[in-house]
């Protein structure tokens, strides 16, 4: 009778949506992570040789995981440790900043702790922490976005651990970090600050890509309708002031940034960093060099056609044209092999997975929980978006994988982390209504 109970109580408060989706992904992942490294041999998907079988055993961990954080793990110890924020902001900082001085370079990048064959990147971890804390101390009675005090703190838990990041050369976990800025306005940010942010990356592009005084006309242009636009709609002096005094400011800050543009390119990214963004808008064309990887990516999506060419039957992937392709690129194995339709499949599966989690988030009578669902969707939605990107050549190569689906334990057990944690706490509001 007591089982009866406990089984009714979780098909009633766990979202089973959640993780049937989540299964779902990752032994599809697997699935094409054979297919990935495979190379027309006949090998077992077990094999402990070859990462199939080394994410066999990342994936049977983070069952074990999942399983501790829904069912074990009290829900409230997030929040309670969340709370001392600035002590879980800093101990994070030091792993970020030790792991700069301690690991070995890869790929230009200092962000791996290497133990062994174990290998433990910080970077994975801090999407939890950063959104464990931000979510405590917006949840705060009183914390409003619209003072600046509030917002300035914020945006430092984002801006600090990301420009750490950066300086990691990880660029691809720190872009991450600009999804954030979806849970500040959902709390509250205004949307202009949100248009400015994307006009800044606008601005970037075409400063690099055409001239400066290409720029410059579009923030006069831009400046003069926003003018036109206010002063038309009040006749009050003192919003006549106001109006004034941010449009110049926001002018300001543009042209700043314009001729920042220049030395961010050129003297402040590496050169394999601008190379690949060159590629990305057509400025340069290296089909051999830094293109290359997308190039072979491009073919094998596209050769997979409608319905794809069959499991295990890819060219591109049996020959391993593609490299990191279990890896960063291993939505392009899906393309190849289960055509458009598989690819479609994958990329509904995020959606829904995306969708429900603000679904929840946006019920919970909890601040906390909301707006940590919040952080989970962002970093999700922004993962999916350059990943995908970076393999249909829309997006700059960084590095950067798909979350539950391309190899690696570290990527894995933190997204398993981030997800369950939110379950758990979306179980919890459902307790007791």
């Amino acid at each position: 009778m007591q089982e009866r109970s406990l089984d009714r109580g979780l098909r009633k408060t766990v979202d089973w949506r959640l993780i049937v989706v989540y299964l779902a992904l990752i032994l599809f992942g697997w699935m094409n992570i054979y297919a990935a490294v495979q190379s027309g041999e006949p090998s077992s998907i077990f094999d402990l040789g070859c990462n199939s079988g080394k994410q066999a055993l990342w994936i049977a961990g983070a069952l074990v995981l999942a399983a501790l954080l829904l069912f074990v793990i009290n829900p409230y110890f997030w929040d309670s440790i969340s709370n001392s924020a600035y002590l879980v902001v800093l101990a994070l900082l030091v792993l970020l900043v030790l792991v700069i001085f301690m690991s070995n370079n890869v790929k230009g990048s200092h962000s791996w702790f290497e133990l062994g064959p174990v290998k433990f990147q910080p970077a994975e971890l801090s999407k939890i922490t950063t959104s464990l804390v931000l979510a405590s101390v917006m949840s705060r009675p009183g914390f409003k976005m619209s003072n600046w005090k509030h917002f300035l703190l914020a945006a430092l838990i984002v801006l600090i651990p990301m420009l750490v990041i950066v300086a990691e050369s990880e660029t691809g976990s720190a872009l991450v970090y600009a999804g954030f800025i979806f849970v500040l306005y959902r709390e509250g940010l205004s949307g202009w600050l949100l248009a400015l942010f994307g006009m800044a990356v606008l601005l970037f592009v075409l400063t690099i890509k055409t001239h400066w005084w290409v720029s410059l006309i579009v923030i006069a242009v831009v400046s003069l309708l926003y003018f036109i636009h206010f002063l038309r709609r009040t006749s009050s002096l003192r919003l006549r002031r106001r109006v004034v005094r941010n449009g110049l400011a926001a002018a300001v800050a543009s042209v700043a940034l314009v001729f920042a543009a220049d030395v961010i390119f050129h003297r402040v990214l590496k050169d394999y960093q601008r190379e690949r963004i060159e590629v990305v808008l057509g400025m340069k064309e290296d089909l051999k060099g830094v293109g290359y990887n997308v190039h072979q990516s491009l073919i094998a999506i596209g050769s997979g056609g409608m319905f794809g060419k069959g499991y295990l039957k890819g060219t591109q992937t049996t020959f391993g044209f593609v490299p990191e392709q279990s890896t960063d690129f291993i939505f392009c194995t899906v393309g190849e092999e289960w055509g458009f339709v598989g690819t479609l499949g994958v990329i509904v599966l995020y959606g829904l997975l995306i969708f429900w989690i603000v679904r929840d988030a946006e019920k919970a009578r909890n601040a906390f929980a909301r707006i940590y669902g919040y952080c989970i969707a962002s970093c999700l939605f922004m993962h999916l978006f350059i990943n995908i990107g970076m393999t249909l050549g829309l997006m700059p190569v960084i590095g950067i994988p798909l979350p539950f689906f391309s190899y690696g334990g570290s990527s894995l057990w933190a997204f398993t982390a981030m997800l369950f944690i939110f379950i758990a706490l979306d179980r919890q509001e459902k307790k007791y209504f």
